[in-house]
Protein backbone atom coordinates (compact mmCIF):
# COMPACT_ATOMS: atom_id res chain seq x y z
CA UNK A 1 0.00 0.00 0.00
CA UNK A 2 1.38 3.42 -0.90
CA UNK A 3 2.25 5.85 1.84
CA UNK A 4 0.05 8.61 0.54
CA UNK A 5 -3.47 8.49 -0.82
CA UNK A 6 -3.25 9.73 -4.41
CA UNK A 7 -6.38 10.39 -6.42
CA UNK A 8 -7.22 7.43 -8.64
CA UNK A 9 -6.32 9.32 -11.82
CA UNK A 10 -2.78 9.92 -10.53
CA UNK A 11 -2.09 6.28 -9.86
CA UNK A 12 -0.03 4.84 -12.68
CA UNK A 13 -0.84 1.25 -11.76
CA UNK A 14 -3.57 -0.49 -9.84
CA UNK A 15 -2.70 -1.32 -6.21
CA UNK A 16 -1.32 -4.77 -5.59
CA UNK A 17 -3.93 -6.97 -3.98
CA UNK A 18 -3.20 -8.44 -0.56
CA UNK A 19 -6.45 -10.24 0.10
CA UNK A 20 -7.31 -10.92 3.73
CA UNK A 21 -8.58 -14.43 4.34
CA UNK A 22 -12.17 -14.67 5.50
CA UNK A 23 -12.24 -14.99 9.26
CA UNK A 24 -14.38 -14.16 12.27
CA UNK A 25 -13.43 -10.46 12.21
CA UNK A 26 -12.17 -8.84 9.03
CA UNK A 27 -12.08 -5.44 10.73
CA UNK A 28 -9.70 -6.75 13.41
CA UNK A 29 -7.44 -8.30 10.77
CA UNK A 30 -7.39 -5.15 8.67
CA UNK A 31 -6.77 -2.97 11.74
CA UNK A 32 -3.72 -5.10 12.57
CA UNK A 33 -2.42 -4.80 9.00
CA UNK A 34 -2.79 -1.01 9.02
CA UNK A 35 -1.29 -0.80 12.50
CA UNK A 36 1.76 -2.68 11.23
CA UNK A 37 2.15 -0.05 8.50
CA UNK A 38 2.19 2.65 11.18
CA UNK A 39 4.35 0.91 13.80
CA UNK A 40 6.92 -0.16 11.22
CA UNK A 41 7.30 3.43 10.03
CA UNK A 42 6.04 2.75 6.52
CA UNK A 43 3.32 5.26 7.37
CA UNK A 44 4.78 8.21 9.28
CA UNK A 45 3.12 10.66 11.71
CA UNK A 46 1.07 13.20 9.81
CA UNK A 47 0.92 11.06 6.69
CA UNK A 48 -2.46 10.53 5.11
CA UNK A 49 -3.88 7.04 4.80
CA UNK A 50 -5.16 5.81 1.46
CA UNK A 51 -8.84 6.42 0.78
CA UNK A 52 -11.49 3.96 1.89
CA UNK A 53 -11.92 2.88 -1.72
CA UNK A 54 -8.20 2.30 -2.22
CA UNK A 55 -7.85 0.33 1.02
CA UNK A 56 -10.95 -1.67 0.11
CA UNK A 57 -9.46 -2.60 -3.26
CA UNK A 58 -6.01 -3.32 -1.85
CA UNK A 59 -7.18 -5.73 0.84
CA UNK A 60 -10.29 -7.09 -0.83
CA UNK A 61 -12.73 -6.02 1.88
CA UNK A 62 -15.84 -3.85 1.93
CA UNK A 63 -15.78 -0.13 2.66
CA UNK A 64 -17.80 -0.59 5.89
CA UNK A 65 -15.06 -2.99 7.06
CA UNK A 66 -12.45 -0.33 6.24
CA UNK A 67 -14.38 2.28 8.20
CA UNK A 68 -14.66 -0.06 11.17
CA UNK A 69 -10.93 -0.84 11.10
CA UNK A 70 -9.98 2.84 10.90
CA UNK A 71 -12.40 3.53 13.74
CA UNK A 72 -10.52 1.04 15.88
CA UNK A 73 -7.19 2.65 15.05
CA UNK A 74 -8.70 6.02 15.88
CA UNK A 75 -9.93 4.65 19.21
CA UNK A 76 -6.36 3.50 19.91
CA UNK A 77 -4.97 6.94 19.10
CA UNK A 78 -3.03 5.66 16.11
CA UNK A 79 -4.90 7.74 13.55
CA UNK A 80 -6.92 10.93 13.54
CA UNK A 81 -9.64 11.92 11.10
CA UNK A 82 -10.31 15.34 9.67
CA UNK A 83 -13.69 16.28 8.29
CA UNK A 84 -13.58 16.12 4.52
CA UNK A 85 -9.85 15.38 4.46
CA UNK A 86 -9.58 11.74 5.48
CA UNK A 87 -7.54 9.80 8.04
CA UNK A 88 -3.99 10.64 9.08
CA UNK A 89 -1.35 8.91 11.18
CA UNK A 90 -1.38 10.50 14.63
CA UNK A 91 1.68 12.03 16.22
CA UNK A 92 2.60 9.63 19.06
CA UNK A 93 3.63 12.54 21.28
CA UNK A 94 0.34 14.35 20.76
CA UNK A 95 -2.03 11.64 21.94
CA UNK A 96 -2.50 10.03 25.30
CA UNK A 97 -4.98 7.16 25.21
CA UNK A 98 -5.40 3.80 26.82
CA UNK A 99 -4.46 1.14 24.32
CA UNK A 100 -5.38 -2.50 24.42
CA UNK A 101 -4.26 -4.54 21.46
CA UNK A 102 -6.34 -7.44 20.28
CA UNK A 103 -5.58 -10.07 22.86
CA UNK A 104 -3.55 -13.21 22.24
CA UNK A 105 -5.94 -15.89 23.46
CA UNK A 106 -3.41 -18.65 23.01
CA UNK A 107 -1.73 -17.23 26.13
CA UNK A 108 -3.52 -18.51 29.25
CA UNK A 109 -2.03 -15.78 31.45
CA UNK A 110 -3.34 -13.16 29.06
CA UNK A 111 -6.79 -14.72 29.24
CA UNK A 112 -6.66 -14.42 33.03
CA UNK A 113 -5.57 -10.78 32.83
CA UNK A 114 -8.30 -9.92 30.34
CA UNK A 115 -11.00 -11.61 32.43
CA UNK A 116 -9.82 -9.63 35.48
CA UNK A 117 -10.22 -6.43 33.49
CA UNK A 118 -13.65 -7.41 32.21
CA UNK A 119 -14.71 -8.37 35.71
CA UNK A 120 -13.64 -5.01 37.12
CA UNK A 121 -15.67 -3.17 34.49
CA UNK A 122 -18.71 -5.36 33.93
CA UNK A 123 -19.26 -6.47 37.51
CA UNK A 124 -19.10 -2.87 38.70
CA UNK A 125 -21.47 -1.76 35.94
CA UNK A 126 -23.91 -4.52 36.92
CA UNK A 127 -23.68 -3.44 40.55
CA UNK A 128 -24.54 0.15 39.64
CA UNK A 129 -27.31 -0.93 37.28
CA UNK A 130 -29.02 -2.85 40.10
CA UNK A 131 -29.30 0.34 42.13
CA UNK A 132 -29.90 2.90 39.38
CA UNK A 133 -32.08 1.09 36.85
CA UNK A 134 -35.49 2.51 36.07
CA UNK A 135 -38.62 0.47 35.45
CA UNK A 136 -38.20 1.05 31.72
CA UNK A 137 -34.58 -0.09 31.79
CA UNK A 138 -35.56 -3.18 33.78
CA UNK A 139 -38.11 -4.04 31.10
CA UNK A 140 -35.44 -3.61 28.43
CA UNK A 141 -33.08 -5.97 30.28
CA UNK A 142 -35.88 -8.52 30.72
CA UNK A 143 -36.77 -8.29 27.03
CA UNK A 144 -33.20 -9.18 26.07
CA UNK A 145 -33.17 -12.03 28.58
CA UNK A 146 -36.35 -13.44 27.03
CA UNK A 147 -34.96 -12.97 23.52
CA UNK A 148 -31.88 -14.94 24.57
CA UNK A 149 -34.02 -17.78 25.92
CA UNK A 150 -36.08 -17.82 22.73
CA UNK A 151 -32.89 -18.13 20.69
CA UNK A 152 -31.70 -21.03 22.87
CA UNK A 153 -35.09 -22.72 22.51
CA UNK A 154 -34.75 -22.45 18.73
CA UNK A 155 -31.40 -24.19 18.94
CA UNK A 156 -29.43 -21.04 18.12
CA UNK A 157 -26.33 -19.77 19.91
CA UNK A 158 -27.98 -16.56 21.14
CA UNK A 159 -24.72 -14.63 20.78
CA UNK A 160 -26.33 -11.43 19.48
CA UNK A 161 -28.99 -11.58 22.19
CA UNK A 162 -26.26 -12.13 24.79
CA UNK A 163 -24.46 -8.99 23.63
CA UNK A 164 -27.71 -6.99 23.74
CA UNK A 165 -28.47 -8.25 27.27
CA UNK A 166 -25.17 -7.04 28.67
CA UNK A 167 -25.42 -3.82 26.71
CA UNK A 168 -28.83 -3.07 28.26
CA UNK A 169 -27.31 -3.54 31.72
CA UNK A 170 -24.49 -1.11 30.93
CA UNK A 171 -27.08 1.39 29.65
CA UNK A 172 -28.89 1.12 32.99
CA UNK A 173 -25.86 2.50 34.84
CA UNK A 174 -26.66 5.92 33.39
CA UNK A 175 -22.91 6.47 33.06
CA UNK A 176 -21.77 7.31 29.50
CA UNK A 177 -18.18 6.41 30.32
CA UNK A 178 -19.19 2.86 31.16
CA UNK A 179 -20.89 2.73 27.74
CA UNK A 180 -17.79 4.03 25.97
CA UNK A 181 -15.43 1.66 27.78
CA UNK A 182 -17.77 -1.26 27.17
CA UNK A 183 -17.78 -0.43 23.44
CA UNK A 184 -13.97 -0.30 23.48
CA UNK A 185 -13.66 -3.67 25.20
CA UNK A 186 -16.24 -5.16 22.84
CA UNK A 187 -14.02 -4.34 19.90
CA UNK A 188 -10.90 -5.68 21.54
CA UNK A 189 -11.56 -8.77 23.63
CA UNK A 190 -15.19 -9.77 23.96
CA UNK A 191 -15.56 -10.87 20.35
CA UNK A 192 -13.41 -13.90 21.01
CA UNK A 193 -15.40 -14.79 24.11
CA UNK A 194 -18.54 -14.59 21.98
CA UNK A 195 -16.89 -16.92 19.49
CA UNK A 196 -16.25 -19.32 22.36
CA UNK A 197 -19.92 -19.17 23.28
CA UNK A 198 -21.05 -19.78 19.72
CA UNK A 199 -18.97 -22.96 19.66
CA UNK A 200 -19.55 -24.30 23.17
CA UNK A 201 -23.28 -23.49 22.99
CA UNK A 202 -23.63 -26.60 20.87
CA UNK A 203 -22.39 -28.79 23.71
CA UNK A 204 -25.30 -30.39 25.55
CA UNK A 205 -26.64 -28.27 28.41
CA UNK A 206 -24.05 -25.50 28.00
CA UNK A 207 -26.41 -22.88 26.54
CA UNK A 208 -28.95 -23.42 29.31
CA UNK A 209 -26.22 -23.17 31.95
CA UNK A 210 -25.20 -19.80 30.53
CA UNK A 211 -28.83 -18.72 30.55
CA UNK A 212 -29.11 -19.63 34.23
CA UNK A 213 -26.18 -17.30 34.95
CA UNK A 214 -27.95 -14.49 33.10
CA UNK A 215 -31.15 -15.20 35.04
CA UNK A 216 -29.22 -14.85 38.32
CA UNK A 217 -27.90 -11.46 37.20
CA UNK A 218 -31.38 -10.32 36.21
CA UNK A 219 -32.99 -11.53 39.46
CA UNK A 220 -30.48 -9.54 41.50
CA UNK A 221 -31.17 -6.42 39.42
CA UNK A 222 -34.92 -6.93 39.94
CA UNK A 223 -34.34 -6.98 43.72
CA UNK A 224 -32.00 -3.98 43.47
CA UNK A 225 -29.47 -6.13 45.33
CA UNK A 226 -26.18 -4.55 44.28
CA UNK A 227 -23.94 -7.07 46.06
CA UNK A 228 -25.78 -10.06 44.59
CA UNK A 229 -25.73 -8.47 41.12
CA UNK A 230 -21.99 -7.98 41.30
CA UNK A 231 -21.42 -11.53 42.55
CA UNK A 232 -23.60 -12.97 39.78
CA UNK A 233 -21.74 -10.98 37.12
CA UNK A 234 -18.36 -12.09 38.49
CA UNK A 235 -19.50 -15.72 38.53
CA UNK A 236 -20.71 -15.38 34.93
CA UNK A 237 -17.33 -14.02 33.78
CA UNK A 238 -15.37 -16.70 35.62
CA UNK A 239 -17.49 -19.34 33.93
CA UNK A 240 -17.07 -17.57 30.59
CA UNK A 241 -13.30 -17.88 31.04
CA UNK A 242 -13.71 -21.61 31.66
CA UNK A 243 -15.83 -21.93 28.52
CA UNK A 244 -13.18 -20.01 26.61
CA UNK A 245 -10.54 -22.47 27.80
CA UNK A 246 -12.77 -25.35 26.70
CA UNK A 247 -13.13 -23.76 23.26
CA UNK A 248 -9.34 -23.43 22.93
CA UNK A 249 -8.82 -27.05 23.93
CA UNK A 250 -11.37 -28.20 21.36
Amino acid sequence: MSRTAKPPEQRSTAPSRDIIGRGPSLADTLALRLKDEIVSGRLRPGEKLATEQQISETYGVSRPTVREAIGRLKHDGLVITRQGAGAFVADPGAVSVFRLDIADFSNREEIRNIVELLMAVEATATEHAAVRRTKGELKAIEAQLRAMQAAVDRGETGVDEDVAFHRSIVEATGNPFFRDLSDFLDRRVRNFIRTARSNTARIGGMAQAVQAEHQAIFDAIVRKDAAAARAAAENHLRNAASRLALYLER
